[in-house]
C-alpha cells in the first residue's frame, strides 16, 4: 500500500502482519513522511529491494519470516536502511539479537503516535549527521571508528576489521576502538580474542564502562549460562 502524496519527504516502510497496527502507525506518520506498508516480511524484502527507504519499522514476530530474519536477509543483500523494531516481546535476548543484526532501536508496544514520530525523527537526524560527518572528515580517527561501528552493526566483519585497523594505527591505546574490536570478535564467536581486546581496553582505561560490561557478560555466559548484560558498543 503506497502513499504518493509526499514524493519529496523521507520514506518509511511499515512491516507488520496486523492490519490495525499498520493503520495506526500510518496515521501517526503519513502527515510528515511518505509511508508504505508491507503485510509480511517477504513482501517487505521485495519492497526494500525495489525502493530506497529512509527508515524501516519492523514487527519482531511475524508468520513465515520473523523481523530478525528479514533484517538478516537485508544485510545479506546489502540493504542498509535503518531499522526500528516495535514489538510486544522486547526482552533482552531479542534486543541483543536485533542489535547484532543492525537494528537502530528496539521498542516495546504499546507506543503512542508522538513516541513513534519522535523515534523516526531521531533516526533520520542521527543518520543525516552521520553521513555529513563522513563527508566532512573522511580520514580521521572518529571517521574510522564510526565506520567500524556501522560495519559491526551490519555484521560486515571484513569492513569492521579494516576500519578498526586504521583507527588503531592512529590511536593504538583507544579504549573505544579496542572495545569495538572485542565486540567484533565476540560476534564472530572468537571469545578468547574478544576477552583479550576487552581486557586491553580496561587496562588502558580501568573505568571504561562498555568494556567492563562486555567482559562481565562473557564471564556470566561462560560461568552461569546466561547474562542480562547487552553488548555495549558505546552508542550513547
Amino acid at each position: 500500500m503506497t502513499n504518493p502524496s509526499h514524493p519529496m519527504d523521507p520514506s518509511i516502510l511499515i512491516v507488520d502482519d496486523e492490519r490495525n497496527v499498520r493503520l495506526m502507525y500510518r496515521a501517526a506518520l503519513d502527515t510528515m513522511f511518505k509511508v508504505d506498508e508491507a503485510e509480511s516480511a517477504a513482501k517487505a524484502l521485495e519492497m526494500f529491494q525495489a525502493n530506497r527507504y529512509n527508515v524501516g519499522i519492523l514487527d519482531l514476530r511475524m508468520p513465515e519470516m520473523t523481523g530478525l530474519e528479514l533484517l538478516e536477509q537485508m544485510n545479506h543483500l546489502g540493504i542498509t536502511t535503518p531499522v526500528v523494531f516495535i514489538t510486544a516481546y522486547a526482552d533482552v535476548p531479542n534486543a541483543v539479537s536485533a542489535m547484532k543484526c543492525g537494528a537502530i532501536d528496539f521498542l516495546q508496544k504499546p507506543i503512542t503516535p508522538d513516541q513513534l514520530r519522535a523515534i523516526v525523527k531521531d533516526v533520520l537526524v542521527r543518520h543525516s549527521i552521520e553521513d555529513r560527518k563522513t563527508a566532512e572528515t573522511p580520514h580521521d580517527f572518529e571517521y574510522f571508528l564510526r565506520c567500524a561501528k556501522r560495519a559491526i552493526n551490519l555484521r560486515d566483519f571484513s569492513a569492521a576489521r579494516q576500519n578498526l585497523v586504521s583507527a588503531l594505527e592512529i590511536n593504538p591505546d583507544s579504549p573505544q576502538a579496542l572495545n569495538l574490536a572485542g565486540v567484533m570478535f565476540e560476534m564472530r564467536e572468537e571469545f578468547d580474542q574478544a576477552r583479550r581486546y576487552y581486557g586491553r581496553a580496561i587496562k588502558v582505561s580501568k573505568d571504561f564502562q562498555p568494556a567492563q560490561a562486555n567482559m562481565r557478560r562473557i564471564f556470566e555466559l561462560f560461568n552461569f549460562g546466561s547474562s542480562k548484560e547487552p553488548i555495549n558498543l558505546e552508542n550513547h
